[in-house]
């Protein structure tokens, strides 16, 4: 497929979708945007801005949730024309597509949302491409048939039926953790589409700490090392300049400054043939 002007394939330069979780303010994400152009043109690949106007999926109803929807595009937008880097965000209701659309490059379904069926349509005719992620629940091969209602609205609408990519982060595995079965990023490719692996949320421990999520960002590298190693073509990873003050996911982000080094080493690892 065609992303952002580049092309996106297993065996093309692997891209990167990252940011912070949650819109905090606009001042971080400026602060974190310029870092990713900085890290854009020196590894001369293609670097997607994400970061949440509306976190709908909280452990916890006092969780701050982000900026809303009319404040959240605004910065996005402010990002988008002073970095010229390609914006990613969150939709959670069908009505959110089309006007987030107006504004982004490419829309994501959370993974909690995997299956309703009036999202995932309503993101594939939005008209932008759309990364879909697996839910924890879901198997791999289930992505097929996400994937299936997705073309099927896009056929409809006579739009792009493959503008679409699928994304791993992890599995629900006993209580409060997650794992990531490897061959999930083999299995995905079936669905025909770009694979991306989310590194920072496959460590995630949901609801782990009592009223917030967990975390072991410490293996982040060596997951995505993996599955660089496998073959993926793109990643996903978090980041915030204070992972520990972060207001959401804080506990599996990557720290900003370490985002770059670790890419160098995934794009290395990716052009070993």
């Amino acid at each position: 497929m065609k992303l952002c002007g580049h092309d996106i394939a297993l065996g093309q330069r692997p891209f990167l979708i990252s940011g912070p979780c949650v819109i905090e303010s606009e001042a971080l994400c400026m602060k974190v945007a310029e870092r990713l152009r900085s890290l854009a043109d020196r590894l001369s690949m293609l670097v997607i801005f994400k970061s949440s106007f509306d976190k709908a999926n909280r452990t916890s109803g006092a969780s701050f949730r982000g900026l809303g929807m009319e404040e959240g595009l605004r910065v996005l937008e402010k990002v988008r024309k002073e970095t010229g880097l390609p914006i990613l965000t969150d939709v959670h209701a069908p009505a959110q597509c089309a006007p987030v659309a107006e504004v982004v490059d490419m829309l994501q379904t959370p993974a909690f949302l995997a299956r309703q069926t009036d999202l995932i349509e309503a993101a594939a005719v939005s008209g932008k491409p759309v990364n879909f992620k697996k839910a924890q629940f879901m198997a791999p091969v289930d992505m097929n048939q996400l994937i299936a209602k997705a073309r099927n609205a896009a056929v409809r609408a006579g739009l792009n039926e493959d503008s679409f990519t699928v994304c791993e982060r992890g599995t629900s595995f006993g209580y409060n953790n997650l794992v990531v079965d490897m061959r999930s990023l083999v299995q995905m490719r079936d669905t025909g589409c770009p694979v991306v692996f989310d590194a920072t949320h496959s460590v995630q421990l949901p609801g782990g700490l009592g009223d917030k999520s967990g975390g072991q960002r410490e293996f982040v590298p060596h997951l995505a090392r993996a599955a660089a190693a496998i073959g993926v073509a793109g990643f996903f990873m978090e980041c915030h300049p204070e992972p520990d003050k972060a207001l959401s996911d804080g506990a599996n982000a990557l720290p900003l400054d370490q985002v770059e080094p670790l890419m160098a080493k995934l794009l290395a690892i990716s052009e070993c043939k």
